[in-house]
């Protein structure tokens, strides 16, 4: 399938937007091996500088991509394992200008935020208290953002995972729709959830036929991009089993939807038109 890179239109410089994968993989095994990193990724907009999921490295690796911590307007943490929320507390003290000042904003899961059953939670209040503005992502929930820069809206979508509040979700910024599902089993509506996105970036944990639970499989991104029809499917936090065959999986993927599909690497930029893939 060749792609059309006039599927995703924008008036503006290609350069004022682009998703950066600082690490594209999940799972225990991979989680202490590196073979993938586990940074999340970092959406860079006209209005934002946004950072999704900083699991271990994503201060490194975002160093080493020449990414400036300082900048960043929001940091969202989907839940509070430890290869998503690692060093949130770290971006959080750069946001807020290594600690002197009150800047930018936190979205967390609940347990993120507010804490488990044990009183665990993933962003010390400490910490918390360094943000300008600090919110849970409930499902079902839309909030608008505002930054120094312009603003973005989020809406929480819902997940089934191991951990209960953890949460995906749809953002708006400069005319572009993010779709994200992270870590989650495949549940009946999930499809029509992330309908409308220009790119959705999928965690695919497992290559197909190897289901584990709280997670999917490239059969379940099957199905959920034939109802959400994204313009771009992005695979990432793959798993030991995955990595090594997450191009052909990507490809399956492509063939069975119709939808463009690529498999994230450490470091890729996506930018709005102009796609480094090809």
């Amino acid at each position: 399938m060749e792609l059309n890179l006039n599927r995703v239109q924008s008036s503006r410089n290609p350069s004022d937007f682009s998703i950066l994968f600082l690490g594209t993989g999940g799972g225990r095994f991979n989680l202490l091996k590196q073979i993938r990193a586990t940074a999340g990724f970092r959406i860079n907009s006209k209005s934002a500088n946004i950072h999704v999921d900083p699991g271990p490295g994503a201060l490194l690796h975002s160093l080493r991509l020449k990414q400036d911590v300082h900048k960043l307007d929001a940091v969202i943490v989907t839940h509070y394992h430890v290869d998503h929320v690692n060093d949130a507390q770290l971006l959080v003290e750069a946001m807020s200008g290594n600690t002197l000042k009150k800047g930018g904003t936190l979205i967390g899961s609940k347990y993120t935020i507010d804490g488990d059953e044990r009183g665990d939670r993933g962003v010390s209040l400490y910490h918390q208290g360094l943000a300008g503005q600090v919110y849970s992502g409930n499902w079902g929930e839309k909030k608008k953002i505002k930054t120094k820069k312009g603003e973005f809206e989020i809406e929480s979508i819902r997940t089934k995972h191991d951990e209960k509040s953890c949460f995906g979700f749809k953002l708006w910024i400069d005319g572009a729709v993010i779709g994200y599902t992270s870590d989650t089993e495949y549940y009946e509506g999930i499809g029509e959830s992330y309908h409308g996105c220009d790119y959705l970036i999928l965690n695919c944990l497992k290559p197909l036929p190897d289901p584990y639970h709280g997670h999917m499989t490239t059969l379940d991104v099957i199905e959920i991009l034939k109802i959400a029809k994204p313009k771009l499917a992005i695979l990432s936090h793959m798993g030991m089993k995955m990595i090594p065959v997450a191009d052909k999986e990507a490809k399956k993927v492509e063939n069975a939807t119709g939808i463009a599909c690529i498999a994230a690497k450490d470091g890729q930029r996506i930018w709005k038109r102009v796609w480094d893939f090809l």
